[in-house]
C-alpha cells in the first residue's frame, strides 16, 4: 500500500535522491534548500502563518512496505505579493488592416503582467520515473492529496488555485521560448534565470520587455511552444481540465508553459468532499468506490490513503483489511474525496 502525509525532517535524503531522478525547479538537487523547504513545511502544517506567502505544505508519497518516498507534492498558499510579484505573459491579439491596400493581419501578442495579490499555487508535483503508469495512479495520488488538504482546511488558501505546467523543452533541455527573448534580454541561460528567479525578481522587471511582443517575429519553434504542454505533462493537463481548472490565456514569461486556475470552491474533488465516522462495519464492496481518506495519525500531521469506500448517511465504510496495519481509531470524524 502507498500513503500519503505531510513531509518530515527523515524525508531528506529521499527528497534529495528524487530531486536528482528529475529535473525540477521547485525540488532543487541541493540538500540546504530542501532541508529549508522541509522545516518551512513542518511549520506551515503545525501553525500557519497569518501571512499566506509564507507558508508552504509538502505532501510525500511513501511506500508502506520499504519506507521509501517514492514522489512529493505542494502547495504554496499564496504565490505573488508586492515583494515577490506574480509574473506571466499575457497572450492576446492585436488586429491591423491597411484600407490602402486592403489588407491586414492578426498579430498573436505577448505582453508582461504582474500580480501583487496572487492566489494559491500547486506545483512541485514529482514522481520516481519507475512508477509511472502504475495501476495504482500515483501521480493522480499525488495531486489529488492537495485538493483533499485544502478541501479540509479552506480558510488556510486563497479562494483561487493556481497551476503552472511544464511547456515542450528541446532535446537539450532549452527552453524555445526563453531562446528567443529571455535571452536576447537577459543574457543568461534558462536555468540560471530560474533558479534566481525563486529569490529575486526584480530583473525581470527591470530587463524584459515591457511592450507588446508579436509572435510573429518569433522563431517558429517558440511560437509553438506557448501555451503547449510537454508529452510527459499532457495527463496533468487533461487531469485538471477534468476537475474544473481553465486555461487563464497567460503563460510562463520564460518558457511559455500554460497557467490554469479555478476557484477552488468549484473543483470538483473538493465540492464533493465528504464528511463521516469511519467505520468497517456496513462495507460492501459491490457498491464501494475509490476514494482518498484523511485518516488521524499521531506521528504525522496529516495523513491518507486512498482505498475502495461508502460514504452514506454520515459514515464513510472501508474494508477493515486496508487499515490492519494502521493505527486507526475507529469511530472518528474523517474527510474524504472521490479519487
Amino acid at each position: 500500500m502507498f500513503i500519503l502525509r505531510s513531509v518530515a525532517e527523515s524525508d531528506l535524503r529521499d527528497l534529495l535522491q528524487l530531486s536528482e531522478m528529475v529535473l525540477f525547479i521547485n525540488l532543487p538537487p541541493d540538500e540546504d534548500i530542501i532541508e529549508s523547504k522541509i522545516a518551512s513545511s513542518l511549520q506551515a502544517f503545525k501553525k500557519p502563518s497569518q501571512n499566506l506567502w509564507e507558508n508552504y505544505y509538502i505532501f510525500v508519497l511513501e511506500n508502506q512496505a520499504t519506507g521509501e518516498v517514492m514522489g512529493v507534492s505542494m502547495i504554496h498558499s499564496q504565490h505573488g505579493t508586492e515583494e515577490e510579484p506574480h509574473f506571466y505573459l499575457k497572450v492576446g491579439q492585436e488586429h491591423k488592416f491597411s484600407q490602402t491596400i486592403n489588407t491586414g493581419f492578426i498579430h498573436g501578442t505577448l505582453k508582461l503582467g504582474l500580480e501583487f495579490d496572487g492566489p494559491t499555487e500547486i506545483g512541485g508535483l514529482v514522481l520516481n520515473p519507475d512508477f509511472r503508469g502504475s495501476k495504482d495512479k500515483l501521480g493522480k495520488q499525488l495531486s489529488f492529496v492537495r485538493f483533499l488538504y485544502m478541501a479540509m482546511y479552506p480558510e488556510r488558501f486563497k479562494p483561487v488555485i493556481h497551476s503552472e505546467l511544464m511547456p515542450p523543452f528541446d532535446k537539450d533541455g532549452n527552453s524555445p521560448l526563453w531562446e528567443a527573448i529571455g535571452r536576447r534580454f537577459m543574457n543568461m541561460g534558462y536555468h540560471d534565470a530560474d533558479v534566481l528567479s525563486r529569490s529575486n525578481k526584480e530583473f525581470i522587471l527591470s530587463l524584459f520587455p515591457s511592450e507588446n511582443i508579436y509572435q510573429t517575429l518569433l522563431p517558429i519553434d517558440a511560437r509553438d511552444s506557448i501555451g503547449k504542454v510537454g508529452k510527459d505533462t499532457e495527463p496533468v493537463r487533461k487531469m485538471l481540465e477534468s476537475i474544473g481548472f481553465k486555461y487563464t490565456q497567460e503563460v510562463d514569461p520564460f518558457d511559455g508553459g500554460p497557467h490554469y486556475r479555478a476557484p477552488l470552491k468549484d473543483i470538483k474533488p473538493v465540492r464533493e468532499m465528504v464528511r463521516g465516522k469511519l467505520t468497517h462495519d456496513g462495507f460492501d464492496p459491490a457498491k464501494a468506490k475509490d476514494m482518498m481518506i484523511a485518516i488521524p495519525q499521531e506521528d504525522h500531521d496529516f495523513f491518507a490513503i486512498k482505498v475502495k469506500a461508502l460514504a452514506k448517511d454520515g459514515v464513510i465504510a472501508v474494508n477493515k483489511a486496508d487499515f490492519d496495519d494502521l493505527n486507526v481509531k475507529w469511530g472518528n470524524e474523517t474527510c474524504a474525496i472521490p479519487f
